[in-house]
């Protein structure tokens, strides 16, 4: 199995699980191949059209989360945990914002979050197995 590299998720807030993945499913042919409750006890599902590493993650939350919080990010993997802190220590010296690093474990792994200059966080992480999770239920759906 290779590691994740490159773009791998988008997280949404939604304000019912349950509905928006059945309007992906429907909608534009994706499945859920990871559900979870998140550490604030928000239900949480990583959905895929299974045809490379890369997962819709749903969080149902209030609508307002999305705006000056952290659920919204775009989700890129890295080589390692090392280039987690690396890229946190070079946004730090210009002034940008950064949450983290943080080690959550399986599946979620070692990341953080950098503020870009529109105020949208970039997720950078190591270990977060969406490659693993796609390739797995891509083997059950065949």
């Amino acid at each position: 199995m290779a590691a994740d590299q490159g773009v791998t998720h988008i997280a949404l807030p939604v304000r019912d699980l349950d509905a928006s993945i059945d309007f992906y499913e429907r909608f534009a042919d994706m499945h859920v191949v990871h559900r979870r409750q998140d550490a604030d006890g928000s239900p949480v599902a990583w959905i895929s059209d299974l045809t490379r590493p890369f997962v819709l993650v749903l969080i149902e939350t209030t609508p307002d989360q999305c705006l000056g919080g952290t659920f919204c990010h775009i989700g890129m993997a890295v080589a390692s945990p090392a280039d987690v802190d690396r890229r946190c220590e070079l946004a730090r010296a210009e002034g940008r914002p950064v949450w983290g690093p943080n080690d959550y474990g399986p599946p979620v792994g070692y990341w953080a979050y950098l503020v870009d200059p529109d105020g949208h966080n970039l997720e950078i992480s190591y270990g977060q197995e969406v490659a693993f999770t796609v390739q797995s239920a891509t083997r059950e759906a065949t």
